[in-house]
């Protein structure tokens, strides 16, 4: 009966690459769940998300008394919440609306309380074992990646990252390169990936793709294999120039280690770097600087307020591109050069 409910269940985006048919039995001991441990679950109380992200990218309203499959995980969100990969048999939070089922552990004051489920246990496989992301993931390519990386970071959550790294392969692409959208960090979910396709990347990936839902709390050596992993599966797919999105704050724990350990060892050629205000601005790019990153532009929503790019222009000589200046194929190409200059060892003007 609980397996027939798995199949009629709403299974999350963040389910997309799981084989349904693998799906053979159901354990119990949902307390044992662990990151990336498929789960099937009853919404008994609709909070904060109220729509669930499908595989196949379409949202879809939830009601209470749904069925749905989505991935045990952790969630580091500022705007929203911090949940955690543990799941308690008395029930379960929705910490994101890609499909990730964890324990919140806080809740900012805006923000209503988490959509709960009550968790019926972890689907299983023909031997008994628990499905996992990490069964799914695509295959480690070779060695290689595109002649040129750029990573996008930003100030925070809501800075405009994903609005930067979308318009900058919109430029890219439409100046003739091909272009790849990569999501690097964060938490399973399809928007990021249908702004990169919708701007014209010829491949997409993100780090579900390699087998996880979520980077918050996984070791820095695991994030730092599935950058290289998603890089060189942009490579594999004849890709010029690999666009490659970090989540979250520069102060968030997993990006600054991984911006730090790329940094040292030479993994991006540019950055561009997005802020939601002047002020995150100058503080960014200040804490980009302990890294040992000077990022070749300032983008995000400071952009949109000619006051603020003023007062960053005090105090800083960044080059300033908004969305759609990113967007335009010449001053994209502009960047991307100055990206395969600092990458080559040269000095960026752009940077300097």
């Amino acid at each position: 009966m609980a397996l027939e409910l798995a199949r009629k269940a709403k299974w999350a985006f963040t389910t997309r690459r799981v084989r349904r048919a693998d799906a053979v039995a159901l354990d119990d001991d949902v307390a044992a769940a662990r990151s990336g441990d498929l789960l099937l679950a009853r919404v008994e109380r609709i909070g904060s998300h109220r729509r669930l992200q499908l595989s196949s990218g379409r949202p879809s309203e939830l009601w209470r008394g749904d069925f749905v499959v989505a991935a045990c995980g952790d969630r580091y969100a500022v705007d929203q919440l911090e949940g955690i990969s543990e799941i308690d048999p008395d029930g379960g939070d929705l910490l994101a609306g890609g499909g990730v089922i964890g324990r919140a552990l806080s809740t900012h004051d805006a923000k209503p309380a988490p959509t709960r489920l009550m968790p019926l246990g972890r689907l299983t496989n023909a031997a008994g074992a628990p499905l996992s992301l990490a069964d799914y993931a695509l295959p480690h390519p070779g060695e290689g990646r595109p002649e040129t990386v750029i990573y996008v970071a930003g100030s925070g959550m809501n800075a405009g990252k994903t609005t930067a790294a979308a318009a900058l392969i919109r430029g890219l692409a439409v100046a003739g390169f091909a272009v790849a959208g990569l999501k690097a960090t964060g938490t399973g979910a399809c928007g990021d990936l249908h702004a990169y396709a919708d701007a014209g990347a010829r491949f997409v990936a993100d780090f579900v793709d390699d087998g996880l839902v979520s980077t918050y709390r996984q070791p820095t050596t695991r994030i730092l294999a599935t950058l290289e992993a998603l890089v060189g599966h942009a490579a594999g797919a004849g890709c010029d120039v690999a666009v490659v999105e970090i989540a979250d704050g520069v102060l968030q724990p997993e990006t600054e280690a991984v911006l730090a350990r790329a940094a040292s060892a030479g993994s991006f050629d540019g950055l561009v770097f997005a802020a939601a205000d002047a002020l995150s601005a100058i503080g960014g790019l200040a804490a980009l600087a302990r890294l040992g990153i000077a990022p070749l532009a300032l983008s995000g929503l400071v952009t949109r307020a000619p006051l603020a790019v003023r007062e960053v222009e005090t105090v800083t000589s960044v080059w300033t591109m908004d969305k759609e200046r990113l967007a335009d194929p010449a001053a994209a190409t502009a960047l991307l050069a100055e990206a395969r200059i600092a990458g080559s060892g040269g000095v960026s003007e752009l940077a300097a």
